[in-house]
């Protein structure tokens, strides 16, 4: 499929609308270790994208500790995100253009996100472009999360779009892996840090930041 048989734009939010995988991060650091998880900087990236009790789970079987509770320990990462975000959430370079740019080409807009819907709601209201989107999905409420693919396809039937003509547009691996394998096209926005890594020929294209995308569609 070509780039010009694109009808649906779908974002996925940390790390594309809001700078907040960071926090995601420090927020694990800080948290997982009190459990007995030698959680390193490396391994926060490799699960980026993935859904907040699914990441606690992932670790758990890893690193077992007494007195399990998912929801508490989701709880406590999540407070800790939301609080910066409502203190110091800004959004991506390029962001309000590429919304803009895409209301003006008439493309629908989505929203796919592995994030809690109290998480995107703070996002969302702290940037004040909910507007923009027609079709919001978490997988909050999923079996699974990304890297699986139903998030995308939940949005993309919201949008009333076959999903090979929607455009994913994530900053993780994981999050590619779900929008290829629901035959979406793909663009890859990875943190400055890790533009050079070689797993991102998964995806489609690779930019920069957002403000690049008005000349690429």
């Amino acid at each position: 499929m070509s780039l010009n048989e694109v009808k649906a734009v779908i974002f996925d939010m940390d790390g594309v609308l809001i700078d907040s995988e960071p926090v995601w991060q420090r927020a694990q650091l800080e948290v997982f270790p009190k459990y007995g998880v030698p959680i390193t900087y490396e391994d926060t990236l490799k699960t980026t994208g993935m859904r907040v009790d699914l990441l606690i789970e992932h670790w758990y079987l890893r690193y077992p500790w007494a007195d399990y509770d998912n929801a508490k320990v989701c709880q406590q990462i999540v407070s800790t995100v939301i609080d910066f975000i409502h203190r110091d959430g800004k959004p991506m370079v390029g962001v309000m253009d590429a919304l803009k740019f895409c209301q003006q080409q008439e493309f629908k807009i989505g929203l796919a996100t592995s994030s809690p819907m109290i998480l995107v709601d703070a996002v969302l209201d702290t940037l004040n472009i909910r507007h923009y989107f027609e079709a919001i999905e978490s997988a909050e409420t999923l079996p699974y999360g990304k890297p699986h693919p139903e998030v995308y396809l939940n949005c993309a039937k919201a949008l009333g779009i076959e999903p090979s003509r929607c455009l994913a547009i994530e900053d993780s691996f994981n999050g590619l892996i779900a929008a290829r394998a629901a035959s979406m096209q793909t663009v890859a926005i990875p943190a400055e840090d890790q533009q050079q890594q070689s797993r991102w020929v998964v995806a489609h294209h690779q930019l920069c930041n957002l403000t690049e995308l008005s000349s690429f569609i």
